[in-house]
């Protein structure tokens, strides 16, 4: 992983796998963001499985699909509501992290 931080509690990266999910629950991530759609690339893992992984961790999850260039205001605010839930640290991915930092941007913060 290639986390790279925006903020003290927020970061982006590209796709993640469930065997990351130890390493971001030790590294004080509380809530994960996906904002890539499901089979966007050959033998990328679901989102519900990254889910599964972070759930049985403690750590919230939140599955914003975007397609580059396609973000809407639903989107946005759909981010931002779960950045207002997060408890602490938080960790946002697609295919390279551009489309989080972009959603992140596009709040306001």
């Amino acid at each position: 992983m290639d986390i790279r931080t925006i903020t003290p509690d927020f970061a982006v990266t590209g796709q993640i796998l469930s065997s990351d999910i130890p390493t971001l629950q030790a590294q004080g991530y509380t809530t994960i963001i996906c904002n890539r759609p499901d089979d966007e690339d050959a033998g990328q893992p679901s989102a519900d499985s990254i889910h599964k992984a972070a759930a049985a961790a403690g750590i919230a999850f939140h599955h914003i699909p975007i397609r580059p260039g396609q973000a809407t205001s639903a989107d946005v605010a759909a981010f931002d509501d779960a950045l207002n839930k997060a408890a602490g640290k938080v960790l946002a991915y697609c295919r390279s992290g551009g489309r989080a930092q972009s959603l992140y941007v596009a709040t306001g913060r």
